[in-house]
C-alpha cells in the first residue's frame, strides 16, 4: 500500500533535511511516524470494509434484479390469463348462467325434500297420537312407540314379557300386554307382526337349538297370549323370529345386549287406512 511508503519517506526526508537532530526532536519525529502508521492502518481497514460492503451490495442488487425479472414474468403470465378470460367472456357468461340455473333447480329440489319430510313427520305424529290415544301418560312410560314411514313399531324389552332366560310369558307381563291389546283393538283391521329379537349370546336350553328358535318361540308366546287372553283375531297376527341378526346397537356391553333382547309389535295399516288417520287423502294433480 502507498500509505506506509509515504510515512517512511516523510520521516527520512525530515532527517536528511535537518541533518543531525536532538534526541527530543528525534523522539517527536518517531512519535509522529507511529501515529502516521496507525492512521494508515485504520485507513486500510476502512478501505477493506468499504470494498467488502460494495461486494455485498453488488450481490444484493443482483438478487433484486433477479426478483424483478421473475415478477415481470409473473405479470406477463397473469396478463395473458386475463386476456384469455376476457376473450372468452361470452362463453363464460353462458356457463355462469347455466350454473345459476342449476343452483336454483337444486335449491328448489332441496325445498321439496324439506317440505316432504315435514309432511311425513306431521303424518307420523298424527298416527302415533291416534294409535296411543287409548293409553294414559303413565302407561305410555312403559311402551316405546315409534312411527316410520307409516308403520308403527312398539318395542318391549324381554324382562317386561318373559321369565328370565325363557320364552314363557311371565305373570307381570299381563299389564304390558293389556296396553298393547288396547292399541291393537283400537285399530282392529290392521295386520300385526310380533317379532322376536335376541342378543348374540348363544342359548343353552333343552329343546332350543339357537337364538333363532328362542326369538321365534317368544314371538309365538306373545301371539298366543294376545289371542287367548285379549281376544285378538289370530288372522291378524303373525309370529316371527329374527334371532340375533337385527340388533339395534352393538352387543359389546351389557346395556347393548339388554337393548337388543326385545320384542317388537309391528302394526302395518293399508294405504287407505293410513290416509283415514289424517282425515283426507292427498290432493291429486289433474
Amino acid at each position: 500500500m502507498r500509505y506506509p511508503l509515504l510515512a517512511t519517506f516523510a520521516f527520512a526526508a525530515a532527517i536528511l533535511t535537518q541533518g543531525c537532530v536532538s534526541n527530543k526532536k528525534f523522539q517527536e519525529l518517531q512519535s509522529n511516524n507511529s501515529k502516521l502508521q496507525q492512521s494508515n492502518q485504520e485507513l486500510n481497514k476502512r478501505l477493506q470494509d468499504s470494498e467488502s460492503d460494495v461486494s455485498g451490495q453488488k450481490i444484493r442488487v443482483k438478487s433484486l434484479e433477479e426478483q424483478i425479472e421473475a415478477q415481470k414474468a409473473n405479470v406477463t403470465s397473469l396478463q395473458a390469463a386475463l386476456d384469455k378470460c376476457l376473450n372468452s367472456s361470452n362463453q363464460g357468461n353462458v356457463n355462469i348462467s347455466k350454473l345459476v340455473d342449476e343452483i336454483n333447480s337444486s335449491n328448489k329440489y332441496i325445498q321439496q325434500l324439506v317440505n316432504a319430510k315435514n309432511k311425513s313427520d306431521s303424518l307420523n305424529m298424527v298416527l302415533t297420537n291416534n294409535l296411543t290415544r287409548s293409553l294414559s301418560r303413565e302407561e305410555m312410560s312403559d311402551v316405546d312407540v315409534k312411527v316410520l314411514k307409516g308403520v308403527v313399531y312398539i318395542s318391549l324389552s324381554d324382562n317386561m314379557l318373559y321369565k328370565s332366560g325363557s320364552y314363557e310369558i311371565s305373570e307381570k307381563s299381563s299389564t304390558t300386554l293389556s296396553k298393547i291389546a288396547k292399541i291393537i283393538t283400537d285399530y282392529n283391521t290392521y295386520d300385526v307382526l310380533i317379532e322376536g329379537n335376541t342378543d348374540n349370546v348363544p342359548i343353552s336350553m333343552p329343546n332350543i337349538r339357537n337364538n333363532w328358535d328362542l326369538s321365534a318361540l317368544r314371538a309365538s308366546s306373545v301371539v298366543q297370549a294376545l289371542q287367548k287372553d285379549y281376544n285378538i283375531d289370530p288372522k291378524r297376527l303373525t309370529a316371527g323370529g329374527r334371532g340375533e341378526y337385527n340388533p339395534m346397537v352393538a352387543n359389546d356391553t351389557p346395556a347393548g345386549k339388554a337393548q337388543n333382547r326385545r320384542t317388537q309389535i309391528i302394526i302395518t295399516p293399508k294405504l287407505d287406512q293410513f290416509m283415514e288417520l289424517i282425515g283426507k287423502a292427498p290432493e291429486t294433480k289433474p
